[in-house]
């Protein structure tokens, strides 16, 4: 049962570990966009991705953060709409992202699902989030719970990012911010900047060798059948 006929020779490539070694690198600051999932005036998903933010700029990253205010819901307006062409734009640009939700109901929030559900997965022949690192994180209103990292766990997997092993979940969050809305030193905050140190480590491991990381047999195999089809419909 070793004959791999299945297999397309003129597809499959060896694994050239080379290539991962000795990629380009690169210089520029990692870009990192950052999205929170709540529109209340006193967001602890935001007030968690400002904190998020400073610790990232202190590791080097230039950093983004979306404003989902006025992004309307999926499929309610069209992808030209300003905010939703300012998401994608966004998107594109970054390296790495961190998505931070509420659990609301024992789920993200749909502020945080219609963000994500408007950012696609290819654009034209982008595909604009496949092979960059995305950190998960969480804020709760009581108990610890890890209902919105691991949805958000899925869905990244799902937008074929990398996708860290390490995550953030804050109970009880109104507890974990001052009256300047800055958030106290606690295990919690040392475990976010756990997150976001992890995050920086992949996404300058991974960045320059993202397109190898993600070059997939299957896509290739469609690829090669798509120019066989044009050449023989040509003759």
């Amino acid at each position: 049962m070793s004959d791999t006929y299945q297999i397309d020779e003129n597809s499959f490539q060896p694994i050239d570990g080379e290539r991962l070694r000795k990629s380009e690198q690169v210089s520029h600051k990692p870009k990192v966009l950052l999205l929170y999932g709540s529109l209340r005036a006193r967001s602890f998903s935001r007030l968690m991705t400002e904190e998020a933010t400073l610790v990232l700029s202190k590791l080097g990253a230039e950093t983004k953060t979306f404003n989902p205010t006025g992004l309307p819901l999926p499929d309610d307006a069209e992808p030209t709409h300003p905010k939703v062409a300012e998401l994608r734009d966004l998107v594109s640009w970054s390296e790495a992202m961190v998505w931070c939700s509420p659990e609301r109901h024992g789920a993200m929030t749909g502020i945080m699902k219609a963000q994500i559900d408007w950012i696609p997965l290819s654009l034209g022949a982008i595909r604009p989030t496949q092979g960059k690192v995305l950190a998960v994180m969480q804020v709760n209103g009581g108990s610890q719970s890890f209902n919105a990292v691991n949805q958000m766990r899925i869905l990244g997997r799902w937008m074929r990012c990398i996708t860290i092993p390490n995550q953030s979940s804050v109970p009880k969050a109104f507890q974990q911010f001052d009256e300047n809305d800055r958030m106290k030193p606690s295990a919690f905050y040392n475990r976010m900047v756990d997150v976001m140190e992890e995050l920086m480590k992949f996404t300058l491991l991974t960045r320059s060798c993202s397109d190898y990381l993600t070059d997939r047999y299957s896509e290739r195999v469609e690829t090669a059948e798509k120019l066989i089809a044009r050449i023989n419909a040509a003759d």
